[in-house]
């Protein structure tokens, strides 16, 4: 098929040259993917090469502690899936023997593996004709053949997965997944796509009846909720309080300073009320408000608008007591990161 043909060659010419691209390695690939579904691939490589510097092998990661996985991690955000890493990997030691899976299908049973991670490792490592669907691929195909289908409704997730698989049949899987991939991030860009030079120009679609700009369609769905969050800093000038964060939702298992969440944003007068400060003779008299406007950080479904409350005191008393010149060692979250950086310097 031209499509095909096209593309591959396209990919031949202009491929980039990743450190995952020179190894078969199915736990390469692997690792990359996962953090590729992050970041843009720049800042990708810098994660990239630290797993696979401190853990070259699936067994080191395997056998490494979750704490250190997730500092590893810090800054991508959606810490879910470094969990998922952590937990694929002891998994395949522990129950497939240390042996990678080798299929789609096989490899689908890794937990925190879907459709497009086993499409890719399984057509890119064992070239087998899984076609992978990522935003660059419902790009280039809605644009391409001119598809008006939500590429974020049950039947437009069908219909392009059944398109996708379709044209694979008459390619090489491991050279064409990754040349359709890279033609989305690299020609068929979300803003601004190189038109003029696509060598799909003639026979898009889109480009023929002037839709580019209107395509992939989204269905709008997400309702986004707001979140109060007051994170109570405390500093006897050598130690705080750093704990585990471990309910389900955003950051489990991550550290940060103890929290109370309320339902809109408060004062300092009702947030002494609170039981937390029973501990604390006059907290009123040692609490500054670090950032007196909210900061406001953005996820996919919620926004968290977020105060430092520093409590200075003479004594702590907590099990999560640690020295302030260790914080560095516990995996925290994006936004207590950006605190620290702001607090330690003044």
């Amino acid at each position: 098929m031209e499509f095909n043909n096209i593309l591959e060659t396209w990919y031949l010419n202009n491929k980039r040259d990743l450190p995952w691209r020179k190894s078969s390695n199915p736990y390469f690939i692997w690792i990359s993917e996962i953090i590729l579904q992050q970041t843009r691939i720049q800042q990708g490589l810098t994660y990239y090469n630290t797993f696979i510097s401190h853990y070259p092998t699936v067994q080191d990661l395997a056998n490494a502690h979750e704490d250190q996985v997730l500092k590893d991690w810090q800054g991508l955000g959606y810490y879910s899936r470094a969990r998922n890493l952590h937990f694929s990997a002891k998994y395949i030691c522990e129950e497939l023997n240390g042996q990678f899976p080798k299929t789609y299908k096989e490899l689908l049973k890794l937990k925190g593996v879907g459709d497009y991670t086993a499409s890719a490792i399984a057509s890119i490592c064992y070239n087998e004709k899984a076609a992978v669907v990522d935003g660059n691929v419902y790009r280039v195909l809605s644009r391409y053949f001119n598809i008006d289908i939500p590429i974020n409704s049950s039947k437009g997730i069908k219909y392009f997965k059944e398109l996708a698989q379709e044209l694979i049949q008459n390619a090489n899987p491991r050279e064409y997944n990754q040349a359709l991939m890279d033609f989305g991030s690299m020609v068929c860009k979300p803003q601004n796509p190189l038109c003029e030079v696509c060598p799909l120009q003639n026979r898009c679609l889109a480009k023929s009846k002037n839709t580019i700009d209107v395509l992939p369609v989204k269905e709008k769905k997400i309702t986004v909720k707001k979140r109060y969050f007051n994170f109570i800093v405390l500093d006897d000038g050598q130690h705080t309080i750093l704990e585990k964060r471990t309910t389900n939702g955003i950051w489990k298992n991550l550290y940060q300073f103890p929290l109370i969440e309320s339902s809109e944003i408060i004062d300092e007068k009702t947030l002494t009320k609170d039981d937390f400060f029973n501990n604390y003779q006059k907290p009123e008299d040692h609490l500054t408000l670090f950032n007196p406007e909210s900061w406001v950080h953005k996820l996919s479904h919620q926004h968290l608008y977020t105060k430092f409350w520093i409590l200075k005191t003479d004594k702590i008393t907590s099990k999560s007591l640690i020295q302030w010149k260790n914080i560095e060692k516990y995996a925290i979250s994006k936004l207590i990161h950006k605190f620290l950086e702001m607090y330690q310097t003044k």
